[in-house]
């Protein structure tokens, strides 16, 4: 009897699509996520959509409008794990600066006909509206990272993602730290480690893209 693959989907809220584009950046690792899952939903990477329930979902995006708000509880409903990817989808992304201002202003500003925009106060991540299992943090995420999360879920055990913060990564790649030397502002201490210190190793401060 042939093993039943487990079907993995993947979701498009509010976003740049740049997260899903780095499971597509996995190249070789990719071929393997191929071949252990079926593909059930991806549009970045297929145009065949096949219907749930869904092993696994990993959705991008935050939820800006009323219709997002209602399609995150189906894919919910039809999804036993669900990971949310990037910082759209774990704390709202870079359209949460909405979130500080009347949202109509922007409209009416950016719109010629600003009435035919629906559209929410606020922008939000997915776990304001469901229950995600698991945050997958980065702008854009490691693809490393999200090939050893779906590794995880697809065989019961607990991702192995790094807890600690961007410094200890700066340690061990034996960089200066930007603060002491050179009194540059830094998130790199209150930062989720995953980007392996790509600012400071430029000189530059931490901006904190993977969270705190």
């Amino acid at each position: 009897m042939a093993r039943h693959k487990p079907k993995l989907a993947v979701w498009k809220f509010s976003s740049c699509d740049g997260c899903q584009l780095s499971l597509l950046d996995c190249e070789d690792e990719l071929l393997a996520v191929a071949e252990a899952v079926e593909i059930a939903n991806f549009p970045e990477a297929a145009r065949g959509i096949l219907q749930g329930p869904y092993d696994l979902s990993l959705v991008e995006g935050s939820i800006t409008t009323p219709h997002e708000a209602e399609r995150i509880h189906r894919i919910r409903r039809a999804s036993k794990f669900l990971v949310t990817i990037g910082a759209c989808a774990t704390a709202g992304g870079v359209q949460a600066l909405r979130n500080f201002k009347d949202v109509k202003e922007f409209t009416s500003t950016v719109y010629p006909r600003p009435e035919y925009i629906e559209t929410l106060k606020k922008s939000t991540p997915i776990n304001d509206h469901v229950f995600v299992d698991f945050e997958l943090r980065g702008c854009p995420i490691n693809k490393h990272q999200l090939v050893e999360v779906i590794s995880a879920f697809l065989n019961g055990r607990k991702p192995n993602v790094p807890a600690h913060s961007v410094c200890l990564e700066c340690k061990q790649r034996g960089l200066v730290c930007v603060i002491v030397a050179n009194g540059t502002p830094c998130m790199g201490p209150v930062t989720q480690a995953g980007c392996g210190a790509l600012c400071p190793s430029c000189s530059r401060g931490c901006f904190g893209c993977f969270g705190p």
